[in-house]
């Protein structure tokens, strides 16, 4: 190996893929997602809709602004779920009256009794996940830190 490829092979580690922090970061949330899928099939719902009615549940009612910053979605990745989700019944989304602007996300009764079928979601994922609840804590502490501290980009 001469001089240039030894610094070539230096120059470019930072491109191999073992060398990524966001590429496990993005295959286990794929996975996991993909696991998501055959319990929210049974609701009726995507990955996304099942988050957006987690926060929904939380709230009963907010501003499709505050869903968007909870979820770090913007206003054209939502727009069409939330339309999925009053259609399916589960919410209604109606104009602020103390802000026209402003769009109001409300849940229905039938979000609500959704709720009781979805609860069992999370029960059901953690049979599909191996990882102990220490593990599984220090990972959400540390995902939450990062996430934390990556400011959206103006």
């Amino acid at each position: 190996m001469d001089e240039h490829d030894a610094l070539n092979n230096t120059t470019y580690d930072c491109l191999k893929l073992d060398n990524q922090l966001c590429f496990p970061l993005y295959a286990c949330a794929k996975e996991i997602v993909r696991r998501y899928k055959p319990y929210l099939d049974e609701l009726d719902l995507t990955y996304t809709q099942y988050i957006c009615m987690m926060v929904i549940w939380e709230q009963n009612s907010l501003s499709v602004k505050e869903l968007g910053e909870r979820l770090y979605l913007d206003s054209g990745t939502l727009t069409p779920v939330l339309k999925k989700l009053e259609h399916k019944g589960f919410l209604t989304r109606k104009r602020s009256q103390l802000d026209e602007r402003s769009l109001i996300v409300t849940v229905t009764d039938k979000g609500m009794d959704l709720r009781e079928k979805a609860a069992e979601v999370p029960h059901k994922m953690g049979g599909c996940i191996n990882i102990s609840p220490e593990d599984a804590g220090q990972l959400y502490q540390i995902l939450y830190k990062l996430l934390g501290s990556l400011s959206p980009q103006e």
